[in-house]
């Protein structure tokens, strides 16, 4: 095999990615641009190179020998955005499942392990290669030594051989050594000469070859100017060579030898994938799955039940329903099993539907039931015409509950977290993908009454485990009762007028092709402005806009750079509006019509109550709390959300500024308190504390900054994050924070408690006692500490106010029952409530609404709400 080492610069590389890719979080909160654009890479170089021999290198500290020879060494280097900073971890835990050996040397960078490697390699006859965003390192080249650089983002690259430098620059790459010299570099604050620029360096290298022989000879070099720079800077053209100088030999304690790469652990990156989100990464490692080889287990007797009688039941029963589409509103139930102390029984699906003996035990709610996903199980049997009541436990809510960060992929997933191991996992028994199948009915049969019996051998451990945490009450009086509404909400849907969502297709198809009109005038030809080829091709040469990024195929016309590029011709304005009302016509007009039942013209959509690890609510199939409202065609698509029945309305209450409001309770801040108890607008005070000035002086600029920095500290932004989202400098981002939190001290305090306190306890909690672990909050790594000291500081502000609006949803609930209201709750879009109600109710919900929201918990500042309603879902805001 051909010996090759591939040499990765992993702090230039992670670095690329995170300025090339947007910010993306997973569903856990942490950033994972790097990692997904280092993951991207590495993939792409194991795919084409075939390397027998790997190593990422990374810089071990910010101090290096070369501080001694220049105390300001990279000192105009911008601290790492925390951002990033937590990512660091993560790419190294990736490199170790992918079996990628990696190094770091005290007071050494990653140029000089690749420098040293990279010799060692070359000597044992190896075809090297170096992979890094850092021009520094082309100095390697040579004739078994290629440096491929990253330009604009980690996409494409430029392979440096000696040719290539040699006719990029006319020198040797030894000679780059000497071009840094004389021109400095700012990136690394290394001074250079002063004046003279990579131009210059060239033309001077070619007639003197290197800094040594030009400070020899500076009698003979032209210009005035240029000689007098030359002679009053030399001893520091001296010292910016040597700083700019790879070391070739550092003491690493790594041999090429152990470099070799071999392979992946595909578990532990399937896991790792999983827990960062990136799904779509899982199916490229082309992890082969074998349902034959599946862990045997001790035989479990049940019996099947032919015939159902009331003698089956008793006064407490596990209940399991094995539905086979994720989407148990249109999937089908394959089979149930019980366990109580009669036994355990699976129950054929025809069987169970067909018998009155069960549909009366499953209605009655003296007979308790102890279910997994209470709400699937009751709104899958409701479409059968069987009413599921007395349930008394949920394995699914508990366990999210007693750890809400644990995924989770399947009952097995969860079960096994609570020590029941009896239990395969559903990919081995019903197959993954296109492949998924039922299996027969034994193997069925076996698989559903495993889960039975699981569910009834965890009850009363959970429920042990949530009272010594003081979490009972959150789960029997907040989550269980919450998931039944839920049910209720998703049974119901919300009624779509087809015919109107259709209009709205036909008017954005205009309007598509009116811009379409637009933009070939104002590019002079028609083109396919979806063919990002051909748009870059107008915009970059004919246009001759500026080219901020490039991709392997061309030029990239991602929405980032577009907006830049904006400003720059007004078909660059046009373009976008084309892209947002596309995105309109395929995702919202095209997709809600594709899930609109047409049996009754209603959109039925799935609330997950066990994801975020805030307690927040999120919605799929389709997601109804994402309805874009931002542009104005956006808006408009909630006209197609009306009431279900005629001389009725859709009835809208929102909580305002709920976050802040708990910020203001839990930190006790006297201004932030005595703000909300006098009513004032929080932005406007924000601005006058932090800017020092008068209500009437505060600008539109000065309250939108305000306000970026109010829901920035509830999201625990740091400097980097506030400065993107107000187009600012860090510098000056980070000032701002620091105003703000000298005009609020008490959020200060608040948030240097909090940390302090997880670290002690492990854990954050809600004002209702929910729980969200941070065990890397002790971690010694400052990366992942730092993002734990975020994630303590705004969980218990967000997962409070999802505790608050999920109060107020039983409390509607229950008053709706008690005033004999037909009005019903349709959906919540996180700090909103969807209602529709008749005509003749609306004065009631008007006084009853704001008064059960404002009262769900007790805060030291009032709970606010507003409230609007109209013939549709768009009159109701």
């Amino acid at each position: 095999m051909e010996k090759k080492l591939i040499l990765i610069d992993g702090n230039s590389i992670a670095y690329r990615a995170f300025f090339a890719l947007p910010l993306l979080n997973n569903d856990k909160g942490i950033h994972t641009n790097a990692i997904y654009g280092f993951t991207t890479m590495l993939m792409k170089i194991l795919n084409e190179e075939k390397p027998s021999h790997l190593l990422v290198a990374f810089d071990a500290g910010k101090t290096t020998f070369r501080h001694n020879t220049f105390k300001e060494y990279k000192g105009t280097r911008q601290k790492t955005p925390p951002e990033l900073s937590e990512q660091f971890p993560f790419i190294r835990e990736l490199l170790d499942a992918y079996g990628i050996k990696r190094y770091e040397l005290e007071n050494y960078e990653a140029d000089d392990i690749i420098g040293t490697l990279s010799l060692q390699a070359e000597k044992d006859g190896f075809e090297v290669k170096v992979i890094s965003g850092d021009k520094d390192l082309t100095q390697l080249s040579s004739e078994h030594t290629t440096v491929c650089i990253t330009k604009k983002g980690i996409t494409e690259i430029e392979e440096y051989t000696p040719e290539h430098i040699k006719e990029k620059y006319g020198l040797t790459p030894e000679q780059i050594i000497d071009m840094k010299g004389l021109m400095g570099d700012s990136s690394d604050n290394i001074p250079g000469i002063p004046g003279v620029g990579e131009k210059t360096a060239i033309k001077l290298l070619k007639e003197y070859e290197t800094v040594e022989n030009l400070l020899q000879s500076i009698d003979q070099v032209s210009g005035k100017k240029l000689k007098e720079k030359i002679e009053e800077y030399q001893e520091q053209a001296i010292m910016s060579k040597k700083l700019a100088t790879i070391t070739r030999e550092a003491p690493v304690t790594i041999s090429v030898d152990e470099t070799a790469y071999e392979n992946s652990n595909d578990e532990k990156l399937v896991t790792l994938f999983k827990e960062l989100g990136f799904n779509s990464l899982i199916d490229k490692l082309d992890v082969k799955h074998n349902p034959d080889q599946k862990e045997e287990f001790d035989k479990l007797e049940y019996q099947i039940i032919e015939e159902i009688t009331d003698e089956l039941f008793t006064n407490e029963s596990a209940l399991y329903l094995e539905i086979f589409e994720e989407n148990y509103h249109t999937g089908e139930i394959i089979g149930l099993s019980i366990c109580n102390e009669n036994g355990v029984f699976y129950l054929p699906v025809k069987t169970a539907l067909n018998s009155s003996a069960f549909k009366t035990w499953a209605q009655d709610e003296t007979k308790k039931k102890f279910v997994y996903d209470g709400k699937a199980a009751v709104v899958a049997l409701r479409r059968f015409g069987v009413e599921l009541k007395g349930i008394d436990f949920d394995l699914l809510i508990a366990s999210y509950l007693l750890n809400p960060s644990e995924t989770v992929e399947d009952f097995a997933s969860v079960a096994k977290r609570h020590g029941y191991n009896m239990v395969h996992s559903d990919e081995e028994v019903f197959g993954k993908g296109v492949k998924r199948k039922v299996p027969e009915e034994n193997i069925l049969a076996d698989h559903v009454v495993r889960k039975v019996v699981g569910i009834a051998s965890l009850v009363n451990s959970c429920l042990e485990e949530l009272e010594k945490n003081d979490q009972l009450e959150l789960f029997t009086e907040l989550e269980l009762p919450l998931s039944f509404i839920l049910a209720d909400m998703e049974s119901t849907g919300i009624m779509v007028n087809i015919d109107r969502l259709k209009q709205m297709g036909e008017e954005l198809t205009e309007r598509l092709q009116s811009i379409e009109e637009k933009v070939f005038e104002l590019a002079g030809e028609s083109f396919n402005i979806n063919s990002p080829k051909q748009l870059g091709v107008i915009l970059f040469e004919k246009l001759g806009l500026p080219v901020y990024k490039k991709t392997k195929t061309g030029y990239s016309t991602s929405a980032d750079v577009l907006e830049k590029l904006e400003s720059e011709h007004e078909i660059v304005k046009e373009i976008l509006h084309y892209r947002q009302l596309g995105k309109l016509q395929s995702t919202y007009i095209e997709g809600l019509l594709k899930v609109v039942h047409l049996d009754n013209s209603r959109i039925h959509t799935r609330y997950n109550q066990v994801l975020a690890q805030t307690g927040r609510l999120s919605s799929v199939d389709p997601n109804l709390q994402n309805i874009p409202i931002r542009l104005e065609e956006g808006r408009k698509l909630r006209q197609a959300f009306i009431p279900t029945e005629e001389d009725w309305f859709i009835f809208s209450a929102d909580y305002s500024q709920v976050e802040l409001r708990v910020l203001a309770h839990i930190a006790g801040d006297k201004k932030l308190i005595e703000a909300f108890n006098e009513d004032m607008d929080i932005h406007t005070k924000t601005a006058m504390d932090v800017f020092h000035v008068k209500k009437d002086e505060v600008t539109n600029n000065m309250r939108r900054q305000a306000k970026a920095v109010n829901f920035g500290i509830v999201y625990g932004i740091s400097d980097y994050g506030l400065s993107q989202n107000l187009g600012i400098t860090r510098k000056e981002a980070g000032k701002f924070i620091e105003r703000y939190f000298a005009s609020y001290p008490g959020v200060k305090d608040f948030m240097t408690d909090i940390v302090q306190d997880a670290k002690q306890k492990g854990y954050v909690s809600t004002i209702l006692k929910r729980r969200r672990y941070i065990p890397e909050i002790t971690s010694r790594n400052f990366n992942i500490r730092s993002f734990a000291e975020r994630t303590a500081m705004n969980t218990p502000i967000q997962g409070s106010a999802a505790d608050i609006i999920k109060k107020a949803m039983i409390d509607m609930a229950a008053r709706l029952k008690q005033e004999n209201l037909q009005a019903r709750l349709l959906l919540q879009v996180h700090d909103e409530l969807i209602f529709e109600a008749p005509s003749n109710e609306i004065d009631i919900l008007k006084k009853i609404v704001p008064e059960v929201m404002e009262n769900a918990v007790q805060l030291v500042v009032p709970l606010k709400v507003d409230y609007a309603y109209g013939p549709t879902w768009f009159d109701a805001k």
